[in-house]
């Protein structure tokens, strides 16, 4: 009588049972580093901070002054800090103006002191270099905000810091230039703005103010009405920074 070996289907059986269940293992250690995939990919993707909303008009004018015009017309002698030699200041910014789409209103009445009390305004100082301006930039143009003055000075702040002033531009040696040569270097150096958006001006042929229109929440738009009132001239001066 021959004796047949034990069937190996059994064993056959058990193997791909061990291995399907180290797959499942294999498959549960895989799924932790999935979702900091997707954490990580959530984060490179979000939404800047959103900034305080004003209300009662329909846009922003953020006015940036080349300090050294200013200065010459108006503190030749450097008695206040603006103007000081050896304080370097090109681009400050005027002002940030609640804007309609016909006009603008100023001196709104509100709840807010017109005196910004001197801690505050020492936060915006590095690029409003003046107490008396801050103080009539928040009587005039802040009070119609909509906002404290705590959060109007707050996005004044971050309208200035969402514009790249070009590096040409800022350098300060002094130059001859056309008021659409500065449009343009703006233009270059920041996404979203267009010509219809920007407005240069001008003072006795000297560089004035770039003005640039931003939504509420510090989107770049158009503004026919400020874009009108740009410098006509074909070359102005830009003067040095002291």
């Amino acid at each position: 009588m021959t004796v047949r070996p034990p069937s190996s289907t059994p064993l056959r059986t058990a193997a791909l049972l061990l291995s399907g269940l180290a797959l499942l293992a294999g498959c549960g250690e895989d799924k932790p580093d999935e979702k900091p995939k997707v954490e990580t990919s959530r984060k490179e993707t979000a939404a800047p901070a959103r900034v305080p909303l004003g209300k009662g008009f329909d846009f922003y004018v953020l006015s940036l002054s080349w300090s050294p015009t200013w200065c010459a017309g108006n503190d030749a002698g450097g008695r206040t800090q603006q103007c000081r030699r050896g304080e370097n200041n090109g681009f400050i910014v005027h002002g940030l103006w609640p804007q309609n789409e016909r006009g603008y209103p100023e001196y709104c009445a509100t709840r807010e002191s017109d005196r910004v009390p001197e801690g505050l305004g020492h936060t915006v100082l590095d690029i409003i270099p003046s107490m008396g301006l801050i103080g009539h930039q928040w009587r005039k143009h802040g009070s119609c905000s909509g906002l404290s003055q705590k959060d109007y000075f707050a996005v004044t702040r971050a309208a200035f810091e969402r514009v790249r002033i070009p590096a040409s531009l800022d350098a300060g040696k002094g130059q001859r230039l056309s008021p659409d040569g500065v449009e343009a270097a703006f233009i270059a150096d920041n996404p979203g703005l267009s010509a219809q958006g920007i407005a240069v001006t001008c003072e006795a042929g000297l560089l004035e103010e770039v003005r640039i229109c931003m939504t509420a929440d510090l989107a770049f738009r158009t503004c026919p009405q400020v874009d009108r009132a740009a410098c006509r001239a074909k070359s102005i001066e830009q003067p040095p920074v002291r």
